[in-house]
């Protein structure tokens, strides 16, 4: 099944696993902005759609680069952002990422960050979430939020948050 590394930059390795996944890669796509990388793909990640048909990989893994994409507060751009990785996503395929926790040094102290997404986020993905509407102070983005994901798990140390989202198709 492909797997395709987002920002991939000079380090290819896989970083974030789940018990019963390939700790490999198996058939690796990389994309990047940066031509000079050498990407099989060479694409922004503000541009969307991304270039890929519907339900074409397994794994799609983003390491410390999604904070570099929007604008805090962009509540659209997160939904298609997202949208995007779900729609190129194989049923039950998996979301794997890390960024800087919101009180990371790093999370705003890098010129390139552009937004934090703390795990409270994730919330807003999962349609089985927004039972609370109505009961909490959480929004209803289900008019423009078309996908699903379930979130398999969120892990913070470092100064850095790791997920694992499973697209629910």
């Amino acid at each position: 099944m492909k797997q395709l590394l987002v920002g991939c930059g000079t380090n290819r390795q896989k970083k974030v696993t789940i018990p019963g996944m390939a700790v490999e890669w198996d058939e690796l796509v990389t994309l990047d902005i940066d031509p000079g990388l050498k990407p099989d793909i060479v694409h922004d990640l503000n541009l969307l759609p991304m270039p890929f048909s519907d339900n074409l990989f397994g794994e799609i893994h983003a390491y410390e680069v999604l904070e570099h994409c929007g604008k805090q507060g962009d509540w659209k751009f997160f939904f298609d952002q997202f949208y995007e990785f779900w729609r190129i996503l194989v049923p039950g395929g998996l979301m794997i990422g890390t960024v800087p926790l919101w009180d990371s040094p790093w999370a705003w102290g890098d010129p390139g960050h552009t937004r934090c997404i703390p795990k409270e986020a994730f919330t807003f993905l999962s349609l089985d979430q927004y039972d609370q509407v109505g009961t909490t102070a959480m929004t209803d983005y289900r008019p423009w939020w078309k996908g699903n994901f379930e979130p398999l798990g969120i892990h913070e140390e470092d100064h850095q948050m790791g997920f694992v989202l499973k697209a629910i198709k």
